[in-house]
């Protein structure tokens, strides 16, 4: 029964939408429906309203989509959501300020010489907008009432142009920043802790091992990291679209023809270009640029988008009169001011005014800050009093963010009650049952997706698809994709459902605004080749996933909270890297090492020379241990050869009739209850018991199918591969070993003036100790104790001082014995400097030679933080995708 209302539940939705029910009110008024003819079906037919439902009640699952909404919404730490309005905002008063009227006849004067160059004017404005506005039916009317008619009078192909214009249009869904990224990531984030429950319970089914290494658990995605992973696919779809029209233009000239115009490139039309490209290139700039950099959150980036498309709407609005530009001019200078104060005093903070240069430094900032709230206020006002475009604004934000939120909403009960018939067990299933693995099941869901665009808006496949196929496909081990690769993977086919036919958005927008002599037919012509383009695009991105990965593994290695070189995610990308440059520079590191042991220690302590030998004796081995990885590794991927084609036979076999064992635990939960008064009849009993049966006996079949001799097969395997990870191991600790005393004594030895520094201080503690009462010296001793701590290697000058601090704080201070026990500090003050300056002028220099040497090898898991060019090489290997099935 759960089938029928799983079908009748898809059913509900279809004629809901069909019949031009609006979408919010849809998917939850067809979940509410069927849960409740569900519940009271149970009850009539079974006495139970629970009867029909695959697991849980009708209550459970009606609230289950408003808590899980609101779980979302209202966790701070998950508050990407909140983006949303503001760059709505954004881009609607960039819309209503008629920026893209400006780019896009000055654009189609500059490229127009260019075969097809006016095509080419309307996808370069199409990118532009897409990153600054970003709403596809702005974009498309302003171009469909401004280019088309110029397309149409220089004879340019109807389907060429509309096409052209529909296609570019559509670019806001997959440049950043854009609302659907934004949703995507809120889906995935969700889809990536199922996922990760998923990979987890495989691990431990497959292993017996309770706990799963970090580096084979999901990579979960952000909307910025969506951002960041969707620029370069943008580009690359701008691009497609670009060559294409040329292309066109230069095989049928009379279709796409130059157009000359006299006295385009004049200074003052340069002048034109100028003030009409840079301020859109530099709110891109701040926006996407503060994302990537690290600066600012996706929230963040939207209040400076929306603040400065309103600065650009302030002068807009006042263009051709006296003044326009002021507020705009007066932000520049301010953010200029402040880009001066950050780089020559550093940050500033109010609660650390020190010096009289933080003094000046703060005065700066404020004045500036101050001129930046005029510049704000300024505009605002503008913005407030012209054509009332402030309220318009603001009401088609409210209107548009209420429609997006409501949605979610909807989708959220939707997807729950899909879940309470059963239907993400039976599409996971499906998926899981497909041969051809992964990519199979892949190919599925983009199929679904590219189907679902001829009929549904992007709001709705993002919100409604994405939790149910999502955990599926991130769990799988085998393919191990990125959240945000797949994220980026769904955004560019679900662009194609603005252009589908019938109920292509973008199609209907242009229809709306396109002169009469326009067929509609001719529309939909135009629009095929662009919609294979984006197919295009998105093969190009599946098939080489560093266009998606790098960028988000580039700007989380070099921002400010990158990962240590210790993080486990990053360590096979580090010791691939690392046996590169053993390869190559193996036998310079060889001779660092040699050179280093040569260097005299005899002077240091004892402890300190058996550290540095055992650590330069290490640093020895490591090559070789780097060799028995690669050896260990080898030997994985010859045996992978026989032991994959089983391995996974034998996991579909186990997973098929781990399925069977868990509807035969639901069926004899039947049995048990079936009884003259129990929940379920005995008739129902008997048919349940005979369907144990039925089950048993292919559960047995399937365990049959398993080869005899796979447990020796996979303890083989895994002694290999546990060999493999033993190398690793060995490895990392063998160069932390390495390279710990290396530090260690390069700091005690940069600590040499400070430890210098402590003698007078020390020296004059004794002088006062007689004139101190007890308190008042155990309070000087343990004072001075702590600052020598503070230098690295003082363990001998703390002694003494302890042992001070202990007599003044018995029941019988005596001060001459607590200055005596100051003496032996002293004089162990006295033994430490002396080989420590000696130290740091003879060994210091040749440590530091050796230390540049090794640091980047031997010494990379030490360092704070990865080196900005080891950062970029370990970001480029982090973006493809790796198999790691085997290890389940």
């Amino acid at each position: 029964m759960e089938l029928f209302f799983l079908l009748l539940l898809i059913l509900l939705m279809a004629f809901a939408l069909g019949s031009g029910f609006p979408v919010a009110f849809a998917l939850p008024g067809s979940a509410i429906l069927t849960i409740g003819i569900a519940a009271g079906s149970g009850y009539l037919f079974a006495g139970d309203p629970n009867a029909y439902f695959s697991h849980g009640g009708a209550s459970q699952w009606l609230s289950a989509g408003v808590t899980n909404f609101r779980g979302i919404y209202w966790e701070a730490e998950r508050d990407t959501l909140i983006a949303i309005p503001l760059f709505v905002f954004m881009g609607i008063m960039l819309q209503r300020s008629k920026i893209a009227e400006d780019l896009l006849v000055t654009m189609a004067r500059l490229f127009g010489p260019v075969p097809g160059g006016l095509g080419i004017s309307v996808v370069f404005v199409g990118a532009l907008l897409a990153a600054t506005t970003g709403i596809v039916g702005a974009t498309v009317v302003a171009m469909g009432l401004i280019s088309l008619p110029a397309m149409l009078r220089n004879k340019y192909s109807v389907p060429l142009a509309t096409g052209t214009i529909a296609a570019s249009g559509t670019l806001g869904q997959i440049i950043p920043p854009s609302i659907v990224l934004i949703i995507l990531a809120d889906q995935l984030a969700s889809a990536v802790d199922q996922a990760g429950s998923l990979r987890q319970t495989l691990y431990k089914a497959s292993t017996g091992e309770l706990s799963m290494p970090s580096d084979y658990s999901v990579v979960s995605t952000s909307a910025g990291e969506m951002f960041l992973g969707a620029f370069l696919p943008g580009l690359v779809l701008v691009g497609l679209y670009m060559l294409f029209i040329m292309g066109f233009a230069l095989i049928n000239p009379k279709s796409a023809p130059a157009v000359h115009e006299e006295g385009t490139f004049t200074r003052g039309f340069a002048l034109k270009v100028v003030i009409t490209l840079v301020p859109p290139l530099a709110l891109i700039f701040l926006v996407l640029g503060s994302i990537i950099a690290g600066v600012a959150t996706v929230n963040q980036a939207g209040a400076i988008g929306a603040i400065g498309a309103m600065v650009m709407a302030g002068y807009r609005l006042r263009d051709g009169k006296r003044g326009a530009y002021t507020p705009a001019l007066i932000a520049i200078l301010a953010l200029l001011g402040l880009a001066l104060v950050i780089a020559f005093f550093g940050s500033v903070n109010i609660k650390l005014i020190q010096t009289s240069d933080d003094l000046v430094a703060l005065i700066l900032a404020l004045i500036a800050v101050s001129l930046l709230m005029i510049a704000i206020l300024w505009s605002g006002w503008r913005t407030l009093k012209f054509e009332n475009t402030m309220r318009g604004v603001m009401v088609e934000t409210a209107k548009t963010s209420a429609l997006v939120f409501i949605i979610l909403l909807g989708a959220a009960m939707l997807t729950s009650a899909f879940r309470a018939f059963g239907g993400e067990e039976l599409v996971k299933n499906f998926l899981q049952g497909l041969p051809g693995g992964f990519w199979a099941q892949f190919l599925i869901v983009m199929l679904v997706i590219f189907i679902l665009g001829f009929f549904l808006d992007f709001i709705e496949i993002a919100v409604v698809v994405v939790p149910i196929v999502a955990p599926i496909l991130l769990a799988d081990p085998s393919a191990n994709v990125t959240a945000v690769w797949l994220g980026v993977m769904i955004g560019l086919n679900i662009q194609t459902s603005f252009l589908t036919p019938p109920f292509g958005f973008a199609l209907f927008y242009l229809r709306g605004v396109a002169p009469s002599v326009v067929r509609t037919l001719d529309m939909y012509k135009g629009v095929i080749a662009f919609i294979c383009l984006q197919l295009v695009a998105l093969s190009i991105v599946g098939l080489y996933p560093p266009l998606v990965n790098y960028l988000p593994n580039r700007s989380s290695l070099l921002s400010e909270t990158a990962p240590p070189p210790k993080n486990p995610r990053l360590q096979y990308c580090m010791e691939k890297l690392t046996n590169e440059e053993f390869l190559e520079n193996g036998d310079r590191i060889l001779s660092a090492i040699q050179a280093a042991r040569n260097i005299d220690m005899s002077y240091l302590p004892e402890d300190l020379q058996e550290d540095m030998a055992d650590g330069f004796e290490k640093a020895q081995e490591a090559l070789p241990k780097m060799q028995a990885i690669q050896e260990a590794e080898a030997a994985v991927a010859a045996a992978a050869v026989a032991y994959r084609p089983i391995h996974t036979r034998v996991r579909v076999l186990e997973r098929d009739a781990l399925r069977l064992e868990e509807r035969i635990e639901e069926l004899e939960v039947i049995v048990s209850r079936s009884s003259e008064r129990g929940i379920y009849t005995a008739a129902q009993g008997e048919r349940a018991q005979a369907r144990i049966d039925e089950l048993t006996v292919q559960h047995d079949a399937l365990l049959a199918e398993i080869p005899e001799n796979w447990k020796e097969t996979y303890a083989d395997f895994s002694k290999i591969q546990k060999a493999e990870n033993a190398a690793r191991l060995s490895y990392r600790r063998t160069v932390d070993q390495a390279y710990e005393p290396v530090l260690e004594l390069k700091t005690m030895l940069d600590d040499a003036d400070l430890v210098a520094s402590f003698k007078p201080e020390i020296e004059a503690l004794k002088e006062k100790l007689p004139q101190l009462d007890p308190k008042e010296a155990v309070d000087a001793i343990a004072d001075m104790r702590s600052r020598v701590g503070d230098a690295e290697g003082t363990s001998d000058i703390r002694d003494g001082l302890s042992e001070a601090r202990s007599i003044m704080r018995s029941r019988e201070p005596n001060t001459e014995e607590a200055i005596a026990e100051i003496d032996k500090s002293l004089a162990a003050l006295d033994a430490d400097l002396a080989w420590r300056q000696k130290a740091a002028q003879d060994i210091l220099p040749q440590l530091e030679v050796y230390e540049a040497a090794v640091a980047d090898t031997i010494g990379l898991r030490q360092q704070e933080r990865l080196p900005n060019d080891i950062a970029l090489d370990v970001a480029a290997c982090l973006s493809g995708h790796r198999d790691v099935s085997l290890n389940f």
